[in-house]
């Protein structure tokens, strides 16, 4: 019995550490988000910061200061970008790395002001789940179609195309992005957003197969009735065999938004216009244009990724039973 005990205290510590590992980066990125921005990078010798704290500020909401052992208000940035600083009744112009911004434990919430204030995060949501949601549903009803076909449906030759739409898989993407660049040009579809939604509804292949292996649990006896009593295989498949493959049909929804939503390369390569930006891309130029906003940077990376997870948790169990493709029960 104590063995046993001192086994799973073992596996459970293993599995914390684990867990904190992995979990350690998001917490900075959300940490960094909550900073103040003379707090997100430590000073020579002293540890990284993960307490997020904010500047201290007088009756007027200005942020105090110490320069040369005074303690003064930072009045803002001039022209120059430097700080005009109000020391003792006189005013003074500093860089940030000479004087020290005063702090208080707290959340430094202007982070994310700033960052909606630099990105048009709305715009740019829209888009994204414009093109997550037409991708899903045309992932699942095309997937969904194929799938069913080599599962429940008898024809010559059946298995040799399943084996030659799995052998799609082992082509990468990247070798066959120059040819599918030349093809959406020669059409005219660079520059909008049909190369990132078209192809889904002529199926993708690893979802094909996860649901082909689901709808073979689904037991033949349920669609030998539904002929019996006259439906096509249309309706078996419409009224019989989707209400049936929910968990495996929520499982490939989330696995397409999922990848959607952090997708970077193919909107990268056929959007041209920003106002058509994904928010992957919009987070992309949002870095390049604004390369020493650290926080506001943080705090919209932490807007984009929080979204993803509360999704994953809301359909973990079905997430997890679709996975699983135990099929029917009882």
């Amino acid at each position: 019995m104590a063995n046993k005990l001192s086994k799973q205290i073992v596996i459970y510590a293993l599995l914390l550490a684990l867990s904190a590992v992995f979990i350690s980066p998001f917490m900075w990125m959300l940490s960094t988000s909550l900073k103040h921005e003379s707090r997100i990078f430590p000073r020579p010798g002293e540890p990284p910061q993960w307490i997020p704290t904010t500047a201290r500020v007088d009756a007027e909401g200005r942020p105090i200061v110490s320069y040369e052992g005074k303690r003064g208000i930072d009045l803002g940035r001039d022209e120059t970008g430097r700080h005009t600083l109000l020391i003792d009744g006189e005013t003074t112009a500093a860089w940030t790395e000479e004087f020290d911004v005063l702090q208080r434990v707290g959340l430094h919430w202007q982070n994310y002001a700033q960052a909606f204030q630099m990105m048009n995060f709305l715009r740019n949501l829209r888009n994204t789940l414009f093109v997550c949601v037409t991708v899903v549903l045309g992932t699942l009803v095309s997937c969904s179609l194929v799938a069913y076909s080599f599962a429940r449906i008898p024809w010559r030759g059946r298995n040799v195309a399943f084996v030659m739409v799995l052998a799609t898989m082992m082509l990468p993407y990247q070798v066959a992005l120059i040819p599918l660049f030349a093809m959406y040009r020669e059409l005219g579809w660079v520059g909008t957003f049909k190369p990132l939604i078209v192809p889904a509804f002529f199926g993708t292949p690893f979802y094909i197969f996860l649901l082909r292996q689901f709808f073979l649990g689904v037991p033949q006896d349920l669609s030998a009735s539904a002929r019996i009593d006259g439906c096509n295989e249309f309706g078996i498949y419409f009224f019989i065999i989707l209400p049936l493959s929910k968990p495996a049909l929520a499982t490939t929804a989330l696995f397409m938004f999922l990848f959607q939503w952090a997708d970077f390369l193919n909107p990268l390569v056929y959007l041209q216009d920003d106002r058509q930006y994904t928010l992957a891309i919009a987070l992309q130029q949002f870095q390049s244009q604004h390369e020493s906003a650290w926080g506001p940077l943080m705090a919209m990376s932490t807007v984009i990724t929080i979204p993803i997870i509360v999704l994953f948790f809301l359909t973990q169990r079905t997430f997890i039973q679709g996975i699983t493709m135990t099929g029917l029960k009882g």
